[in-house]
């Protein structure tokens, strides 16, 4: 399955880590965050991927050049951020009419991907897309999804003081075809996927929960916790 991941960030949380080296590149026990999702997915059979560059975009295109999977992965450099939204817009050719993923790299996620694709493929037909969540000890710093009994999202918390529930979004996607082309015609406009395209779609996401690890790395507390 084509996958996109972004990794274009300042990672701005992370100073001074990020002073000198993109969030997408920060080493878990010594091996770059992107590197771990390139393996880990083409451990799973997933790729090709594109991967959006911005920041020190020149450190992932050199690191890109010399990974073992650099075959399986076009840059695709943007010169002023785009978005979410954006950048998926402009690359939803890169699905080739096919479901596809949709990742933020700036997660450490040990994830069962192939029982993420068996839940996408088997979900309610009335669902354009398939949304990873997961459990957090801090849910006022993320963004907070309400279900139906089917696992479907019925409302959005997004980073309030006291959210009705610990289930967060994990900003890892898998879009139907039919999704990637209602985004193509009637969404083509927007910019950001959580506020644009997400809240566009309530009732029509359907979730799987990943019982592994997952931690966000957006700051130095959680990325000395992906370290120990």
């Amino acid at each position: 399955m084509r996958t996109i991941l972004l990794a274009a960030g300042f990672g701005k949380r992370l100073l001074p880590l990020t002073k000198n080296i993109p969030k997408c590149l920060v080493p878990i026990k010594g091996i770059p965050l992107l590197e771990i999702w390139l393996t880990r997915l083409v451990a799973f059979d997933l790729g090709p991927f594109l991967i959006n560059t911005h920041y020190l975009s020149n450190h992932v295109e050199s690191y890109i050049s010399s990974s073992q999977h650099k075959n399986k992965v076009t840059i695709a450099n943007e010169s002023v951020l785009m978005g979410t939204a954006g950048t998926l817009i402009k690359n939803l050719d890169f699905f080739q009419g096919e479901d596809g993923l949709l990742i933020h790299s700036d997660n450490y996620c040990l994830a069962d991907f192939n029982a993420f694709v068996i839940a996408h493929q088997n979900r309610p037909k009335e669902c354009l897309l398939t949304m990873m969540t997961f459990r957090t000890n801090n849910p006022s710093s993320c963004g907070i999804v309400e279900l139906n009994d089917q696992g479907v999202v019925t409302n959005f918390y997004e980073k309030m003081s006291s959210p009705p529930g610990n289930l967060a979004n994990g900003a890892i996607y898998i879009l139907s075809a039919e999704l990637i082309e209602i985004i193509k015609t009637e969404l083509a406009d927007a910019k950001d996927f959580s506020t644009e395209i997400l809240n566009h779609l309530i009732g029509r996401i359907f979730t799987y929960e990943t019982k592994e690890l997952f931690i966000d790395i957006g700051t130095p507390e959680t990325y000395k916790k992906a370290n120990s």
